[in-house]
């Protein structure tokens, strides 16, 4: 089943702090998959909040991108929802997935698998706002004595919902453990909307199988992306060409790297763009040589010209010493 009208089954995960435009910019640029935007809470929205606003508008990016919502107001989804609808959203993806405190004790998240009810409204109310297509991301269940993605699943897609994307993770399990793939299979066969698997996908092997083992539609990957953003498009080459992944060369890496690092400055500005350079500089080099040295350098500076000298030090001395 095609996934409404994506060009591909891969999807880049919404990750709050992570996801945003530049990386999206970068990832996008690299090849095939489709681009989420980090989560847009909905009561920040309704206050209009300055960062809230940029976070939501995709009208300059030049490919689809899904803007993803959260919070635990059917009226105030709505409202984001339309916000997002002008903004340039291709579609919008409603949060009932994020595990973290904050979000789950604001009743939003992984919260709102525990309150069917409500979470019900909102996807009424998100469905008959706009005329975009609405997903819903959730998880296996909130812990292993509350599992309830299938029936979950079935009252999504009765209320209008799209798509669905499922994290085969209870809530009460964030991001450790195994993902459960059959949770993920159940959903697929107990609805007629396309299914996005989501956990535990690290390769472009990972993904097809995952895709045979739950007959999902398409895959989602979050933590796979971190440092490795060409695992979008690699991944989308595989299993659409059957490509074979290959490694990306040292030289790629730095090149990229600087590249990200500029799109960072350009959007943050200075200060705030070296700041968030930091966490992408220690995922792109984590299984590099020296990498806890170099990244405990890199954590220190404060300028953007030392950055780019230690980074091009750093990569080109990896390079001759593999000559």
């Amino acid at each position: 089943m095609k996934i409404l009208d994506f060009d591909s089954c891969v999807f880049m995960a919404p990750m709050a702090g992570i996801t945003d435009k530049p990386l999206r910019r970068l990832t996008a640029s690299l090849g095939g998959g489709n681009m989420v935007s980090e989560m847009v809470a909905v009561n920040a929205v309704q206050r209009k909040n300055p960062k809230t606003y940029r976070i939501a508008d995709v009208r300059d990016e030049p490919y689809p991108v899904v803007v993803q919502l959260v919070g635990n107001n059917p009226d105030l989804f709505a409202e984001a929802a339309v916000l997002a609808a002008e903004l340039g959203a291709h579609s919008i993806d409603i949060n009932m997935g994020c595990p973290v405190k904050k979000i789950v004790n604001n009743h939003s998240g992984s919260a709102l698998m525990r309150e069917t009810e409500l979470a019900a409204r909102i996807i009424r109310r998100v469905v008959s706002a706009v005329n975009l297509p609405v997903s819903v991301k959730f998880r296996k269940g909130w812990d292993n004595n509350s599992i309830n993605a299938v029936d979950f699943a079935q009252m999504c897609e009765d209320c209008g919902a799209a798509y669905l994307t499922v994290h085969g993770r209870t809530r009460s399990a964030f991001y450790s453990g195994e993902a459960d793939w059959d949770i993920i299979a159940a959903v697929k066969q107990a609805v007629s909307v396309p299914v996005i698997g989501n956990g535990d996908i690290f390769t472009p092997y990972d993904a097809a199988r995952m895709l045979d083992y739950t007959k999902a539609d398409g895959v989602m990957i979050g933590r796979g992306c971190l440092g490795n953003p060409w695992l979008i498009s690699q991944t989308h080459e595989y299993l659409t060409k059957g490509t074979e992944p290959q490694k990306i060369p040292v030289k790629e890496i730095k090149k990229f790297l600087l590249h990200h690092i500029d799109e960072l400055r350009a959007y943050y500005g200075n200060d705030m763009g070296l700041a968030i350079s930091r966490k992408f500089v220690c995922w792109y080099c984590k299984n590099l040589r020296d990498a806890k040295r170099f990244r405990e350098t890199y954590t220190k500076i404060n300028d953007y010209e030392t950055a780019c000298q230690t980074i091009n030090e750093y990569f080109d001395n990896i390079e001759k010493e593999a000559l």
